[in-house]
């Protein structure tokens, strides 16, 4: 393929943020349609025992594949502001340092998956009737966070030069593989649970695969040589900077929501498997989104290297003003036509009804975050992760888990469990706003000095 780089220090923003940002949007869902794919084939040709199994193991996935995306984005913005800064050498030594960094990441935490699955299910008080399959899907889930992590690594790097169209392509043939297996797997091998993981891993590898040998090929400085594969400290510890307090906070974010899955897991089966299937909505709202905050922090890193402070609080405001306007439009859309979607994931009328008690309650609320996500994600583009991070900390993780215990202890409702998710984005939003914009004076100073 040619060279399809951007300069982002360029051109129209708000056109550029918006095509920029759509191979993102459909790459990132074809990444949800992975697991959304189980739970449809499983809710429809496996029963609601294996719907509720397969569901009840979304948090725990999205607590590993979440701190490899931000350890992702740490590598994003670091390899645009070298490339905004036209250092050649630097993008080489980031990129390389980077790949053997996430693949030592999804090793381990393949050997965690494998290793304490079960115990964390236990833990999170899942029913006896779902832990045994459960357990069964992640472990052989967890065998594909290598290719995961590899993918994830593949995809911040071309993104950061400005290329979302092929790690899309490469996503699209993985994507539909793995809807192939999956019906495959279940309908006529009648494997299960165990056909939906496999089918998962399948095509996660051979994303990986695809986007691996583009790298190799490809001759810009962001290009994969084996040769040049080693770790450059400095590189690094530059990347554990900004990336490894990203992935803790994804980490730390979906723990706390370990404690809402426990809150949840307190109610009958029919809710459970209610929320499993409304859960899916938060992939489809969050990962469009997430399109917006990619760009955003691409393009302020690209900028802020290239010492273009005009283009910075533009691409701020445009980035926030996309995704605040997808969660809106998204998440109405949802609610309205909450039943028919429900419906995809399973025939139950009882677990319809139920997962649209949250669908409702989120459904309203997608927009609010994206004050929070896209602040986050300006603050990474300037090279500060560590202040945000322990912003999302206290005002979404740890004052959801003070939730749990007060307010939906003293409830113990269904919708009291769901509205801490829009109170904790409005408390955590107006924070990393104030923070953003004391960092963005501080960075215009800096680039005034030309100390960055």
């Amino acid at each position: 393929m040619g060279n399809e780089k951007q300069d982002l220090t360029r051109g129209s923003l708000g056109k550029q943020i918006l095509l920029f940002s759509l191979p993102l949007i459909l790459s990132n869902l074809l990444q949800v349609l992975f697991n959304m794919a189980d739970i449809a084939v499983v809710g429809q040709f496996a029963g609601s025992i294996a719907l509720g199994a397969v569901g009840s193991t979304t948090t725990l996935v999205t607590l590993f594949t979440g701190a490899l995306i931000g350890l992702s984005g740490g590598i994003n913005v670091l390899v645009a502001l070298h490339i905004g800064s036209r250092n050649p050498k630097a993008v080489k030594e980031t990129s390389h340092s980077a790949a053997f960094f996430s693949l030592l990441a999804g090793l381990l935490f393949l050997l965690i998956g494998i290793l304490f699955s079960h115990s964390i299910l236990s833990i999170m008080n899942t029913k006896q009737e779902l832990i045994g399959d459960a357990t069964l899907y992640l472990r052989i889930y967890f065998l594909g966070m290598p290719a995961l992590a590899i993918y994830n690594w593949g995809n911040a790097v071309f993104s950061a030069a400005g290329d979302t169209k092929r790690p899309l392509r490469y996503l699209t043939i993985a994507g539909i593989l793995n809807i192939i297996l999956n019906l495959f797997f279940v309908i006529v091998c009648n494997l299960g649970v165990v056909g939906v993981a496999l089918a998962s891993v399948i095509s996660q590898y051979l994303s990986a695969i695809l986007i691996l040998h583009a790298l190799c090929r490809s001759k810009e400085s962001y290009g994969l040589s084996l040769k040049e594969l080693q770790i450059k400290k400095d590189k690094l510890l530059a990347i554990a900077r900004i990336g490894v307090p990203a992935a803790m906070q994804n980490i730390i974010f979906q723990f706390a929501n370990l404690f809402v899955q426990v809150g949840i897991n307190s109610f009958d089966a029919i809710t459970v498997a209610g929320n499993s299937a409304a859960a899916n909505a938060d992939g489809l709202v969050y990962d469009v989104m997430a399109a917006f905050y990619t760009a955003c922090g691409s393009f302020i890193g690209q900028n802020y290297g290239a010492n273009n402070k005009k283009r910075i609080l533009k691409s701020y405001f445009i980035s926030l003003a996309y995704s605040f306007f997808a969660g809106l439009i998204l998440g109405v859309s949802l609610v309205i036509v909450g039943h028919g979607f429900l419906s995809l994931f399973t025939k139950d009328t009882a677990v319809i009804e139920a997962g649209m008690y949250r669908l409702t309650v989120m459904g309203l609320s997608y927009a609010i975050s994206s004050f929070m996500d896209c602040s986050i994600a300006a603050s990474r583009g300037l090279g500060e992760t560590i202040i945000p991070t322990l912003i999302v900390i206290l005002g979404s993780c740890i004052f959801r888990v003070i939730w749990i215990y007060t307010v939906f202890a003293y409830f113990r409702t269904v919708p009291s469990l769901y509205l801490l998710y829009s109170i904790s984005w409005t408390i955590t939003a107006i924070a990393e706003i104030i923070y953003f914009a004391y960092l963005y004076r501080k960075s215009m100073q800096k680039m005034q000095n030309n100390t960055i």
